[in-house]
């Protein structure tokens, strides 16, 4: 069963060098780092390294030789992401650009007032994705797991300069899916992923670019139980200073007799899917779900 075990590599000690770097140094210093560690996981990563390797193989049906080099680049471009997110949380903008596909897409769904879902993945920079969010005049939630929650937010905490998102950490006794329910009666924002969950919660087998996945049902059972829009944002590094964003049109998933509940839920899903195979196909260096993410024999 692909499910993530909900742990993180990479410790404080890590992030304090990068940010250190960071202020002192400027973003390039942390990137010429980035290479150095880059290498040491592309030997030393483990179980990591197979999980993505296989991805590479027998998703992208690379070749071996190209897959080797894809790993490295794909753990290059994830140290980025994080380098890039503590650069931004720290106010250096100026030294990113941004293209905004779909911008439109989040004033709507902000201008009607009735809160909704913004649902991502592990592609791309989701963090970045929700820190350009403050473009959109609403209150936003973002849903996140309670360990990175607790061990890097609290770090990021000291070079944040804009602070103006709530955290629902995710727990295990599943109470913060009260918290999410709470923040939409308020019309409110939900910024959340969809390709992972933790053992226990419910979940769905569904082709996935070939071979059969698990999407956890949670969040798409709660669209639908609440009526509420529906986009999927990510934002995709393109160099290495720029990131193009995109955000697909609101849709409200309506319970209506014709469809069912767990219909509905299959059918949203089943646009979720869809929407990152798209992004997989143009960016396919930028999968960081580095565990079976597919139901395959190991």
């Amino acid at each position: 069963m692909s499910q993530w075990k909900g742990k993180t590599r990479g410790g404080v000690a890590g992030y304090k060098i990068f940010i250190f770097l960071i202020k002192n140094f400027g973003v390039k210093s942390a990137y010429f780092l980035l290479r150095f560690v880059s290498l040491y996981f592309l030997f030393f990563s483990g179980k990591e390294k197979k999980a993505i390797t296989w991805y590479f193989k027998n998703i992208q049906k690379y070749s071996s030789t190209k897959s080797f080099i894809s790993v490295y680049k794909n753990f290059y471009v994830l140290g980025q992401s994080l380098i890039d997110k503590i650069a931004i949380l720290s106010g250096i903008k100026k030294d990113f650009t941004f293209d905004f596909d779909g911008e439109e897409n989040l004033r709507k769904i902000a201008a009607d007032g009735k809160g909704g879902f913004l649902i991502g993945a592990h592609t791309g920079n989701w963090e970045i994705a929700g820190q350009l969010l403050e473009r959109i005049d609403t209150k936003i939630n973002i849903v996140m797991l309670e360990a990175e929650h607790e061990k890097v937010k609290t770090l990021l905490d000291n070079v944040m300069v804009e602070k103006n998102m709530n955290i629902i950490p995710i727990s295990d006794d599943f109470s913060h899916m009260f918290k999410i329910a709470e923040a939409l009666q308020n019309n409110e924002l939900i910024v959340i992923h969809g390709d992972r969950f933790m053992p226990g919660s419910k979940s769905i087998t569904t082709n996935f670019m070939g071979y059969d996945a698990e999407f956890p049902t949670g969040v798409f059972y709660l669209a639908v139980k609440q009526q509420k829009p529906v986009t999927f944002v990510s934002a995709l590094k393109e160099t290495s200073t720029h990131y193009h964003f995109y955000a697909t049109k609101p849709k409200v998933y309506s319970n209506t007799k014709a469809k069912t509940r767990n219909e509905l839920v299959s059918e949203i899903i089943n646009d979720y899917k869809t929407n990152i195979e798209s992004i997989l196909k143009k960016y396919p260096v930028q999968w960081f779900n580095y565990y079976y993410f597919w139901k395959v024999n190991k």
